[in-house]
């Protein structure tokens, strides 16, 4: 199945404040079933690893090519999210991706290394690799996020070129939405995803990446959780790291990447901390069989943990010089 294809028609409307119900998601989290989830992903693995959200080959097969070759696993996961930018079929990152409703193709990207310190670009055109611009901001410049025209400009300073992202496949789809959508907050009618990735080097190393072209024909400006610190990905390389894929506006409310790991902190399996994550968001929105969220989880051990609401969602994991993809336990299974 298509990724775009997986998320529930949500509205942007009508959403609940999630608040975290900790006391309610510890009593609850040990008794979801994780049936699917595969026990080799579960268990401490031999390093380098690297784990990505949904069926994504061409990226972890690329990070895992860099950390075969002893490179660190903040090179892997920014070359590993670039091959997905540049794959303009994927309409939902980078090149290709599908605009706001004003035709832009908007991207959101984040970065963050083994030392904490964490890149983003926010609201960023014309420029196909954000995770890079991203990384630039990073290493290059004194501040953590660069927004819009500035993030722009700044990409063009490090030697980027402009690209025009608006691909004709994608340009068609905001032309038939057009037809028979109306321009109000309510209308969440085509769904979107995003490519979370986290690694660990030869080392021991963590590091993480998220980019995305965020919400399909959402309103201009906006942003989601992605570029978040603590929501969209987390990083801490004495504990793990975790990232999250679906509607942004829930992952923000819950700062769910960074529950994720401090759960891990306090003794939780990865498996365990992404459970309780979504428990976090269902318990407290009675309208989640509206939406998506998944998140994947990653410890310092090379354990693995992913979940969501709905099903379908999936992971992509390269270790051991194998890249698969395994279906994720699900919440919603009414």
């Amino acid at each position: 199945m298509k990724r775009r294809k997986f998320l529930q028609n949500a509205s942007l409307t009508g959403i609940g404040v999630a608040v975290g119900a900790s006391v309610l998601a510890k009593n609850t989290a040990k008794d979801i079933s994780s049936e699917i989830v595969s026990e080799a992903t579960n268990s401490p693995t031999t390093f380098p690893i690297v784990i990505a959200t949904w069926d994504v080959p061409n990226a972890t097969n690329k990070a895992g090519q860099v950390l075969d070759e002893g490179k660190s696993a903040l090179d892997a996961i920014e070359q590993g999210c670039m091959a997905e930018e540049a794959d303009a079929s994927n309409q939902s990152v980078g090149l290709g991706g599908l605009p706001d409703r004003d035709g832009n193709v908007t991207l959101d990207a984040c970065i963050m290394n083994k030392d904490g310190n964490y890149g983003s670009v926010v609201y960023i055109q014309n420029i196909v690799h954000a995770i890079s611009i991203a990384r630039k901001v990073m290493e290059e410049t004194p501040h953590v996020i660069l927004a819009g025209k500035g993030a722009e400009k700044f990409a063009v300073s490090q030697g980027f070129k402009r690209v025009n992202l608006l691909t004709e496949a994608s340009k068609k789809r905001w032309e038939k939405w057009k037809v028979t959508s109306e321009y109000k907050p309510i209308i969440n009618i085509e769904n979107h995803d995003t490519i979370g990735m986290l690694a660990i080097d030869k080392n021991g190393d963590i590091s993480g990446g998220c980019t995305t072209s965020g919400l399909a024909f959402k309103m201009a400006g906006r942003v989601g959780d992605s570029p978040i610190i603590g929501s969209g990905l987390f990083i801490d390389n004495k504990i793990g790291g975790a990232t999250a894929t679906g509607l942004g506006e829930e992952v923000l409310k819950t700062v769910g990447s960074f529950l994720i790991v401090e759960l891990m902190r306090q003794g939780r399996t990865p498996q365990e901390a992404c459970e309780e994550a979504i428990l976090r968001i269902v318990t407290s929105n009675p309208n989640f069989k509206n939406f998506q969220v998944g998140y994947i989880a990653l410890n310092k051990k090379g354990e693995t943990g992913y979940y969501s609401i709905h099903e379908r969602f999936s992971t992509s994991i390269y270790k051991d010089g194998k890249n698969e993809n395994f279906k994720s336990d699900f919440y919603n299974k009414t």
